[in-house]
Formats: C-alpha cells, structure tokens, sequence
C-alpha cells in the first residue's frame, strides 16, 4: 500500500515514502529501504496486547510525518555517509557462532567538518531487549549532524538472537570505549561522549551510566585501555527500574530471564545504582506511557536529585510510548527535541571544539 508521500534524498531525486507490507510487522519502507521502526518493540507479543486499533493508525501517521520531516530536513545537510564497523573485529565475548546475530556493530554518523562542534552521542535504540530498532537511532543520529553533533547508532546484542545479560552491556560499554580511542580521527573532545537510549536502549544507556570503569591500561587491544564511563546520559521514555510495580516486564525477562538472582536484579535496577558519579542526565517521558510508565524516569530523577547530579526531566501530558522519539505531531510533545538542544547548549556541549 503506498502512502501519497514524495520525498528528495540526498542526491537530490525524488523518491516515495512507502507502506510497504513489511509495515504489517512493524517495519516501513523509506526510500526502498526497509526499517523497523519504535513500532517493531510494540510487536513482542506481551507489548501488542496493550495496543488498539486506533494508536496503531494514529503511529502509523505520525512516522509517516516525521520521515518526510527528516528527509526534507537531512537531504540538505554535507554530513558524509553513514560507515558500519563491528564493535569487536576479533569476535564479541561469549559469541554463540559467527553469524551476523553474533557480531554486533557500529553505525558511525559524522556531521560536516564546518558544523562540527566536536560532541558525540553513542545510540542505543529500544525493542525490548528483544530486538533493536536501528532505524529509530539513525533518525536520532541524523537529527543530531544537523547541528554539529556526531551519532553512532549501536546494534547491540539481546534476547532476539539468543543473548541476555551481559552481552548488551558488553557491546554497550565497547562503543563507548571505541568512540572515545578513535576521538582524534574522528574530531570528537574526548570529555564530551554522551549516551541517549530509547526505551529499553534507555536501561541499556542508565546502564553505563551506572555502571563503567577506567580501561585496562594493560591490555593489548588499544580500545580496552580507555575508559567506558559516558560523560551524559539522555533517557527518552526509558526502561529504569527491574521488579517494581512499573517494570517493562518483557524488558526484564529478556535481559534476565525469568528467575534472575535477585543481587543481580537489584544491581541492574538503575535508579539503586545512581551515586555522585553517576553523569548529568536528560530525561524525557509522556504522562499517558503505559507500557514503560513515568515513574521509571521520575525515580531515575529522584534518585540523582539524592546523588546531587544535574539532571533535568520532561514528562510531558500526551502521547503513548514511543510518541516523540521521531518527531511527530503530538502536539506539545514533540517539542522535547528542542528541550534537548537546550540542555545540550546548557551543557557547553554545543561550543565548539
């Protein structure tokens, strides 16, 4: 089914935006490229059970408004094509074979030379540690290039191909240490690396942020002698806490399994692990997200309120989850992708090398 939509790529040819019937399982055809979309988490089947007929319309609307956005936006950008790299050149640890399932990756998203204000911002997008939805980090990545910043979307290990706990963590840290060993060839100021997560990948990025050490200044892969610990955290409408009346079940069981030890729970539960350590942090959330509620990011909030972390919070009324994380027509909601700007200029992230 097609979409009456036209869009100009970056070649500067025009191109549909389509429906495809891949959207029937979560994914959407943009420009002929097949993505899956923050939709593709709703289809766990615990997820689709709190789904109706009318958010899925009104998500299927709203996506189809922000990739037009985006391409009219980013076709007029320099920023140089996206580069793929593995995460570990020499095979993940605790790798179940050599498939691609098995070899996690980077997407490198570089901005032009002349905006470049010298910030990165390692992406772990959401899917209920089920799958992962890249193409929701490449619309954050390309959002972010527009105004100087460099993303680098990670396809992370999780339950989908056969991985839990830790191999998520493992490749999440790994990109981390990989954007700050590679910071001179690719202009980025060492002290300026950040994570955003969506979701699930927003546990993953309270994740690092809770938990990270210095490197291995021993070890003999350069990349392991650098630190992992990211200099900001930004939580869009992220999983937080694990066996709380407000837990992403799916989330947890996927990461852990089912009858996880409880000292590895609590360990996990990232708003009992915030300290004076932990990074001035961003959150986003709506007021109407049942499936990953509000209170993951009030208590992620609170928490580093305790911890005397800087830290601001945007619950904002409208919008189920997912709603925000392309930019869409919620109407108020949509405007946390500025609220972020801000805080970002805030920050000093936004000055310049």
């Amino acid at each position: 089914m097609l979409w009456g939509g036209m869009a100009r790529g970056r070649s500067g040819n025009m191109f549909l935006l389509e429906r495809s019937s891949a959207a029937e399982r979560g994914c959407w055809a943009w420009g002929g490229i097949a993505f899956q979309s923050v939709l593709g988490e709703h289809r766990l089947q615990e997820d689709m059970q709190q789904m109706n007929n009318h958010s899925y319309r009104l998500r299927c609307k709203l996506v189809l408004f922000s990739s037009l956005m985006l391409a009219a936006s980013v076709a007029t950008t320099g920023a140089a094509e996206p580069q793929v790299e593995l995460l570990w050149p020499q095979g993940a640890p605790d790798a179940k074979g050599d498939k691609p399932a098995d070899k996690p990756a980077l997407t490198i998203f570089l901005p032009e030379e002349q905006k470049a204000v010298g910030t990165a911002v390692v992406i772990y997008p959401g899917g209920g540690y089920g799958l992962v939805a890249t193409d929701d980090g490449r619309i954050v990545a390309q959002w972010l290039n527009t105004f100087g910043v460099a993303g680098f979307v990670v396809n992370y290990r999780q339950r989908g191909e056969g991985y839990g706990h830790p191999a998520p963590l493992q490749d999440a840290q790994r990109a981390i240490r990989i954007v700050r060993a590679r910071a001179a060839e690719w202009k980025i100021v060492p002290n300026r690396i950040g994570v955003l997560g969506i979701s699930a990948g927003g546990h993953l990025a309270s994740t690092v942020g809770t938990h990270f050490d210095k490197g291995n200044p021993n070890s003999a892969d350069p990349v392991e002698r650098v630190g992992c610990r990211p200099d900001f955290l930004i939580l869009c409408a992220p999983v937080i806490a694990l066996n709380e009346p407000y837990t992403h079940v799916g989330s947890q069981t996927n990461l852990l399994g089912a009858n996880a030890d409880p000292a590895l729970v609590r360990s996990l539960s990232s708003e009992k692990q915030v300290t004076a350590e932990t990074p001035p942090t961003f959150l986003f959330h709506t007021d109407e997200d049942s499936l990953v509620p509000p209170e993951n990011s009030v208590q992620f909030y609170l928490a580093l309120r305790r911890a005397g972390v800087p830290a601001e919070m945007h619950i904002y009324r409208k919008g189920p989850h997912g709603a925000g994380i392309v930019p869409d027509v919620v109407f108020g909601t949509s405007t946390w992708w500025e609220r972020l700007r801000d805080w970002m200029q805030v920050q000093g992230l936004l000055d310049g090398r």
